[in-house]
């Protein structure tokens, strides 16, 4: 056993100077130094990381808009006829030019966005552009269309004694030839609140910033948009409704307070007849 145990270390003492020497040149050499990327490769390496990170947060963006549900998609079934109704209306081009608007298309919802009434209209002058881009009617839509005169009573019927709401509902209007009581207009086209340096905004740009919803993105919806119009006067229903008030009280009060011209040509008149 001695012998085998001398035999193996003087094996390692003649061993031990070439590991010495490898030792050596590993410490000269030091850490081994991964190669040097090209510009090229650096670039492509920040394209690929940039496109990562882009794709990522796409991902969080999608996942974000799964998660939030649609405000315009109605919560309540009930399709009843509320005290407010939202109305939005398409229009067609009519004339020699085609430059001239007429109904084509009026839409109702009720307070809980729930379609009321949706037709399609057939203008008493010949249609001369359908303006599909924006309206998104076309030509085989109005082949079961109802005569004007008829929709024109029914919308009538169903917004007298309402609440009207909408954006820029005098053009709606005016394509309807009807008129409705101005106490009983909540347009939010001329809402304080919802106007830019005292100018109208467009109901996309309002639906964008107050209700988180993108609308109008090539052909119109009426269904959207007066579902739109309804969520925007819900937002701000009680503050609205009770300027409303106060603005109809101011005005009684007017009406009561005599003016003082008059006042004093009462008085004066009285006065005359008294020495005759």
């Amino acid at each position: 056993m001695k012998k085998k145990r001398q035999q193996g270390q003087s094996e390692i003492k003649q061993l031990n100077p070439n590991w010495e020497q490898l030792r050596q040149k590993l410490k000269s050499s030091g850490p081994r130094r991964q190669p040097s990327k090209t510009p090229q490769e650096e670039s492509e390496a920040g394209n690929e990381s940039s496109i990562l990170g882009k794709r990522k947060d796409r991902d969080l963006i999608e996942e974000s808009n799964v998660s939030r549900p649609n405000p315009l998609i109605p919560t309540s079934s009930d399709s009843s006829i509320t005290e407010a109704l939202a109305m939005d209306c398409e229009m067609v081009g009519v004339s020699s030019l085609g430059n001239k608007s007429a109904l084509g298309r009026v839409t109702l919802v009720n307070k809980w966005g729930n379609v009321v009434y949706d037709e399609f209209v057939r203008p008493v002058e010949w249609i001369v552009d359908f303006r599909t881009e924006i309206s998104g009617i076309r030509a085989r839509d109005l082949k079961k269309a109802k005569n004007f005169m008829v929709v024109q009573k029914e919308v009538a019927e169903l917004l007298k004694g309402r609440i009207l709401v909408g954006h820029a509902l005098q053009n709606d209007l005016k394509a309807l030839l009807l008129t409705h009581p101005k106490k009983d207009i909540r347009d939010t086209s001329h809402y304080q609140p919802f106007l830019k340096d005292g100018r109208s905004r467009a109901l996309r740009h309002l639906a964008s910033e107050f209700l988180g919803v993108e609308i109008q993105n090539g052909e119109h919806c009426p269904i959207e948009d007066a579902r739109a119009a309804m969520l925007l006067y819900q937002k701000k229903r009680k503050i609205w409704e009770k300027s409303v008030k106060d603005m109809t009280r101011l005005k009684e009060k007017k009406k009561q307070r005599k003016p003082k011209s008059k006042r004093k040509k009462e008085s004066s008149d009285v006065h005359h007849d008294d020495a005759s």
